[in-house]
């Protein structure tokens, strides 16, 4: 299928802003360029209740965003993990999506804003994931939630830490996971997969982007066979929580997506899969560009919900 109209003109002002890529800038110059997000992501819904609070991680405070649809009900409950290669990102570009699920999806919607490589690299962004989920099981009943509901998920690096998260929940049974939610997932750092080839340029994420952030992510050579950062060497696939994974066909990462389904499947993973046409990698958080962005937030949404049922 072609590339969706409102995509082109999006991409062609990319081309056209001169804009270093990212690895042609310092970090923070990189991180400024992309203050302009959160407006491309759309217009935030009304929510009930939207708390803003720090909890005690494994190197620091984490900021976190509790997003509830309703007053008073015992809901699921869904921990979110933010994209943008583990290196860019914060939660403001995600406003609209998180309240979108959460309402279309009416449960409780927990994002946290995990430290951030090269400065932190692996393990310290995922062991603040992992915190994030531990604190929630641990206060669910305060939270209202029901504490044999809560899954994880995430877009692109944050479905790759929500991967690596439910892997370790159940390699040490903390939690367990009623879900897991991987939106466009990076988690195969080799990238030796056609996609990554048909799709290298002109779709916004590139293969070389997308390389450079691995560089980032991963500090030493084991890390990138360690199942928490790279999840697709896992050895073991069994009895891992059901997964949702949606991909986009103009995505350099759409075969990694494709290819964990399988990994998991065949290891008796209960595994929803969806590749979306038409559509770039990013689009979950632009709803500000595309009405694809809330196509993807109802679709997930109902099949958290399948899965709960």
């Amino acid at each position: 299928m072609a590339l969706k109209p409102e995509f082109i003109p999006f991409l062609e002002a990319r081309n056209a802003s001169g804009l270093p890529e990212v690895w042609q800038a310092p970090v923070a110059t990189i991180r400024k360029n992309l203050e302009n997000r959160a407006i491309q992501s759309g217009e935030p819904e009304k929510i009930f209740e939207v708390i803003h609070r720090y909890i005690p991680g494994p190197t620091s405070d984490l900021p976190l965003r509790i997003y509830r649809p309703i007053k008073g009900t015992v809901l699921p409950a869904l921990v979110f993990f933010h994209g943008g290669g583990w290196v860019l990102n914060n939660l403001d570009s995600y406003e609209q999506a998180l309240r979108s699920i959460a309402n279309k999806g009416q449960f409780v919607v927990i994002a946290v804003n995990y430290q951030k490589a090269p400065e932190l690299p692996f393990p310290i962004p995922f062991d603040d994931c992992y915190a994030t989920l531990l604190w929630v099981a641990q206060n669910a009943e305060k939270l209202g939630i029901n504490a044999n509901q809560i899954g994880v998920g995430g877009d692109s690096a944050g479905a790759n830490l929500a991967a690596g998260v439910a892997i370790k929940a159940r390699d040490t049974r903390d939690v367990n996971l009623a879900f897991q939610l991987l939106i466009y997932p990076c988690n195969d750092s080799e990238m030796k997969y056609g996609s990554a080839y048909s799709n290298a340029v002109g779709y916004g994420l590139s293969t070389q982007a997308m390389e450079w952030l691995w560089e980032q992510y991963l500090s030493k050579k084991s890390d990138a066979k360690n199942p928490y950062a790279v999840p697709a060497t896992a050895k073991d696939f069994r009895g891992l929580a059901p997964a949702i994974i949606t991909t986009a066909e103009f995505d350099p990462l759409l075969d990694d997506g494709y290819n964990y389904a399988e990994l998991l499947r065949k290891s008796g993973v209960p595994t929803v899969y969806r590749e979306y046409d038409g559509v770039i990698h990013g689009y979950f958080t632009l709803a500000g560009i595309t009405p694809e962005a809330e196509v993807l937030q109802q679709f997930v949404s109902n099949e958290i919900n399948a899965i709960l049922r």
